[in-house]
């Protein structure tokens, strides 16, 4: 309503001559903003229901990354990016989403993520800077949102899996993982798991495992953390079994076709069934949640499939 007072009164003003034709044209440009914004709002709307169906080159058609000065869009088209494997652009952009909204967690979060993949994607000479980026760019996240656990978890698995002199280090994700545990009962022993894996106590990371099952018994993302756990444990009936509750608990979920494909390819078993699985996988309306497609495809070139 005021903005809608602004403008009548630029139209009633009482000037004349040269200032009521500049009034005239200012009118003329705040209408054709209002005109364009809604048609802005639309568009970004539309490009998040693609980016949603990994339908991610469509998604950034409606994106305007190159010119926008909004922090929203462009994360959404470095989100877009990142899906399509293109992470330096992803980076780029990200930067730019930075630099106007410097204390958004999401966006140092994916900063993070986009700086890791680029580090795995990189040569020998280029890694080692980016990996650390990566981590300051989770640990900013974290220090502007406590309460973001997604970025937590990212960045526990960054202290478990770099070496010290990136960064890395048991001392910091044990840390990390006592911040956890007021926020989310499951993650935290899904967090001690990974913890006592890495330092090989497999009976704790068993237990904890569980613990985390237990915290969440309708959630089939559980049981397959744990039937991963038993297949590197080379328990694979006791394995197998888990998978199975999986599938009655979530039946065709993505995430449950792709895990247990992923452990019957590395323990080399039952071809046919992976190379099933995997193709189910493929048909399978997918979320930027799972893995890419293009995953599924290079497991399915190892079975013979592709």
């Amino acid at each position: 309503m005021k903005r809608d007072a602004f403008i009548l009164g630029l139209v009633t003003s009482p000037f004349g001559g040269s200032m009521k034709s500049l009034f005239s044209s200012t009118f003329l440009l705040i209408a054709a903003f209002l005109a364009a914004s809604p048609a802005h709002g639309t568009d970004l709307t539309a490009a998040r229901a693609l980016y949603q169906q990994t339908r991610y080159s469509e998604a950034l058609a409606l994106l305007d990354a190159k010119a926008s000065r909004d922090p929203d869009e462009l994360l959404l088209a470095a989100k877009a990016l990142y899906g399509k494997g293109e992470f330096k652009k992803a980076v780029d952009t990200l930067q730019r989403a930075a630099g106007l909204a410097p204390r958004n967690s999401e966006i140092q979060h994916w900063l993070g993520k986009a700086y890791g993949r680029l580090a795995e994607t990189s040569n020998f000479l280029a890694a080692p800077g980016h990996a650390s980026n990566c981590r300051k760019a989770f640990e900013r996240a974290v220090e502007l949102d406590g309460r973001n656990l997604l970025a937590m978890n990212d960045l526990l698995e960054y202290y478990l899996e770099a070496p010290g002199f990136l960064g890395g280090g048991l001392d910091k994700a044990e840390a990390l993982a006592k911040r956890i545990a007021p926020l989310n009962t499951a993650e935290h022993h899904f967090a001690l798991a990974k913890l006592a894996e890495k330092r090989k106590d497999t009976k704790t990371a068993e237990q904890e495992y569980r613990k985390a099952v237990e915290a969440e018994p309708g959630e089939a993302g559980r049981l397959l953390d744990l039937a991963r756990f038993l297949a590197r444990q080379g328990r694979l009936a006791e394995s197998d079994r888990l998978f199975q509750d999986a599938q009655r608990l979530a039946p065709g979920a993505a995430n449950v076709l792709f895990a247990r494909a992923s452990v019957l390819v590395e323990t080399r078993r039952d071809p046919r069934e992976a190379r099933r699985l995997l193709e189910l996988y493929l048909k399978t309306p997918l979320t930027p949640d799972d893995p890419p497609r293009d995953e599924a495809r290079k497991m399915l070139a190892k079975l013979g499939g592709a």
